[in-house]
């Protein structure tokens, strides 16, 4: 696979590479927002997270294939879950390697970021909160789901909004005809919580500790795709034979 390149954030730089298979008892849809239901049986399970720089990097791919692909296959996003529940302050040290990160993810795929003022001190990299927004929407409006989520992720890494607050992530919310009301109802709710865990499970017993991570599952099996970015002319001709076999 040309041109992987691995997640970034600190947490992902001693991470252990997951290996080739993706558990297929894994790969199930947690909620009714997590898979596009009206597409044809073949999925495309994409495992990112909203405030996962490659995932940003990688968000023009996953917009392209959702739409050069849309009579071929489902897709369905499962949120990696990067890192929820961070308590503590990152420390300079830190927000310099993140930096970093950002800087060579918009060195090699042309995403906008706003580096000026990003991660200010005493900023909390908890993932959680923005994770459980995406579960909630897709609750609520399940046709929105990877638009918010991208909304999400804009705001973050282009914006310089702090997505760990539920004000902001339900002023995004708003942007997609999503009341704050409605919105809130769904984010506190036991239900929803319990949903975003269960995305981060899936996740790490599919084998995944890397995003993006993109398999390709038929009645056949799951096919890993990608771990980390690739370039779409790198993923189109791996897709296109995909398509191309017996289902």
């Amino acid at each position: 696979m040309v041109g992987l390149v691995f997640v970034d954030q600190s947490m992902d730089a001693g991470m252990q590479r997951p290996d080739n298979h993706i558990g297929r008892k894994a790969l199930r849809c947690i909620d009714r927002g997590s898979v596009e239901m009206s597409k044809p049986s073949r999925i495309l399970w994409y495992f990112a997270d909203p405030m996962c720089s490659w995932c940003w990097g990688f968000a023009p791919v996953i917009s392209a294939i959702k739409e050069a692909y849309a009579d071929q296959l489902r897709v369905a996003l499962l949120l990696g879950g990067l890192r929820p529940g961070t308590t503590e302050p990152m420390t300079a040290a830190l927000r310099d390697e993140i930096l970093h990160h950002w800087q060579e993810v918009q060195r090699r795929t042309g995403q906008p970021f706003t580096f000026e003022g990003a991660l200010p001190a005493g900023f909390v990299y908890d993932t959680e909160p923005a994770s459980r927004a995406v579960v909630s929407v897709a609750e609520i409006s399940p046709e929105e789901t990877f638009p918010y989520f991208q909304s999400v992720q804009a705001a973050f890494y282009a914006q310089r909004q702090d997505v760990t607050q539920t004000q902001t992530l339900a002023a995004l919310a708003e942007i997609h005809h999503i009341a704050t009301a409605q919105f809130l109802e769904n984010f506190h709710s036991a239900d929803v919580q319990a949903k975003t865990r269960r995305h981060f499970q899936q996740t790490q017993q599919a084998g995944v500790r890397g995003f993006p991570t993109v398999a390709l599952q038929d009645a056949a099996g799951t096919t890993l795709l990608t771990r980390g970015y690739r370039a779409l002319e790198d993923l189109q001709p791996e897709i296109d034979a995909w398509l191309a076999r017996p289902a």
